[in-house]
């Protein structure tokens, strides 16, 4: 059953992940169909066999928060941002070495 359950999940990240990219969506469900069919032969009771689901279910958390696709408009990238993606608060990115990055709201590297 969990095979089954982190075959499902990898399947629907790959469509929120992917969505209204077909020929990318179907290279990830023909990937998907391959590594599941390479370890078809494992049993439950293989301790491979945890490490493999887990390792499906990375991927698919992976697929489902850290994934963004970009669509070109012109001169600029228009991101595809969903509900599930992971959206985090910059205050690593203030933290420079230890110490605080004076940020200033408006400001570019280039002004």
């Amino acid at each position: 059953m969990a095979a089954i359950a982190a075959y499902r999940n990898l399947w629907r990240s790959a469509r929120i992940a992917f969505q209204g990219d077909q020929p990318i969506l179907e290279a990830a469900h023909n990937q998907i169909r391959l590594g599941f069919r390479q370890h078809a032969d494992l049993k439950p009771s293989d301790p491979k066999f945890a490490e493999e689901i887990r390792h499906a279910e990375d991927v698919a958390t992976i697929l489902k928060q850290n994934v963004v696709q970009g669509k070109r408009e012109g001169d600029t990238y228009k991101l595809r941002i969903h509900e599930h993606v992971e959206r985090g608060d910059n205050d690593t990115v203030k933290v420079a070495g230890g110490k605080t990055v004076k940020v200033t709201p408006g400001k570019t590297c280039s002004n």
